[in-house]
């Protein structure tokens, strides 16, 4: 498991995805789909991933959006692994 990321250094990491927020302890992204199928065929997408490299992110799915979340629990905030999910999670978007 990776060491939690300085608060100070932060900032050039979340440079590295930049359709992610970064939020306190947590990074954070929004994708819109038309329809609902469409979010969960995506969810169904992000937990192949997370299952493979086992780091899950909070999801909050909602019709025409889901909402992803990342932080490393165990570490208190933000790891290299939650930055290298954000950035699997990115390919599986157009």
């Amino acid at each position: 498991m990776s060491d939690r990321i300085p608060a100070a250094e932060l900032k050039s990491w979340i440079k590295r995805i930049p359709e992610w927020d970064l939020e306190e302890k947590s990074i954070l992204r929004t994708v819109e789909f038309d329809t609902f199928m469409e979010g969960i065929d995506f969810v169904n997408n992000v937990a192949e991933i997370a299952e493979d490299a086992q780091h899950h992110p909070d999801i909050d799915i909602r019709y025409g959006s889901v909402t992803l979340s990342l932080t490393t629990h165990d570490k208190g905030g933000l790891t290299a692994s939650d930055f290298e999910m954000a950035s699997r999670i990115d390919t599986l978007i157009d």
